[in-house]
């Protein structure tokens, strides 16, 4: 089974290449338990009006790929998941917010998180939940040194760019909405600075997965690759 990423977006004409792998490797596992339909388990940060937007949203764009029993658990930003949000599920989605909110409401299920990808069932990261995957979360921030590295917009309520752990399923720090918010140049940055080692920058609309049959890149845009070089940083895009 495969850890997919996503770098945010919602454009319908990409749903089928961004989710279909997600979803085509949770039916394996739902097969696997003798069970039609997978029991996806999505895991939102974000309560009153966003969760109401955010719920029947992500409903509708998995619905919209394959037959799915979606089960949607939302937290506010200072609450956290419980264990009972994972239970039965075939594949688990941690959608997008405010990353470091994010970081703090999987704190308590990461190890159960884990214990499950590596039984063999697939993990889906939609903006932050692509960004908090990593072992070395990049969780936002806009400058370093007191210099701007990327717009303040894209910052995450944080003033220093800011690395911290993450759920520790790839080993890769990911950043995303690459091309829309410009944040290559916070990964660049932020590598150049020795705060992560490299890592990638993932377009919205945009798949990046890491499975047993390799990488995969599919969808609407670019993933950039950023790697620490001897003269620097050397960045790169990879091809679908």
């Amino acid at each position: 089974m495969s850890v997919h990423l996503v770098g945010g977006g919602w454009r319908p004409e990409h749903a089928a290449s961004v989710y279909g792998p997600f979803l085509a490797e949770a039916a394996e596992a739902a097969a696997r338990d003798g069970v039609d339909r997978p029991r996806v388990a999505v895991l939102l940060v974000g309560g009153g009006a966003e969760a109401a937007e955010q719920v029947p949203r992500w409903r509708a764009t998995l619905e919209s790929v394959a037959e799915a029993d979606v089960a949607v658990t939302a937290v506010d930003e200072h609450g956290s998941f419980e264990p009972s949000a994972l239970a039965g599920a075939h594949g688990v989605l941690i959608g997008g917010g405010l990353t470091p909110a994010y970081r703090r409401a999987v704190e308590p299920i990461a190890g159960e998180l884990r214990r499950l990808v590596a039984s063999g069932l697939p993990y889906l990261g939609y903006s932050a939940g692509a960004a908090i995957a990593s072992d070395t979360a990049l969780l936002g921030g806009w400058r370093i040194g007191g210099v701007p590295v990327v717009a303040e917009e894209a910052a995450e309520d944080l003033d220093d760019v800011t690395a911290e752990a993450g759920i520790g399923l790839i080993d890769l720090t990911v950043d995303c909405h690459a091309a829309q918010w410009g944040t290559l140049t916070r990964l660049i940055a932020a590598t150049e600075a020795g705060l992560v080692d490299g890592g990638i920058a993932i377009d919205e609309d945009t798949l990046f997965s890491i499975g047993t049959a390799g990488l995969r890149v599919a969808g609407g845009g670019t993933v950039w690759s950023v790697t620490a070089a001897a003269d620097g940083v050397s960045v790169r895009s990879l091809a679908g």
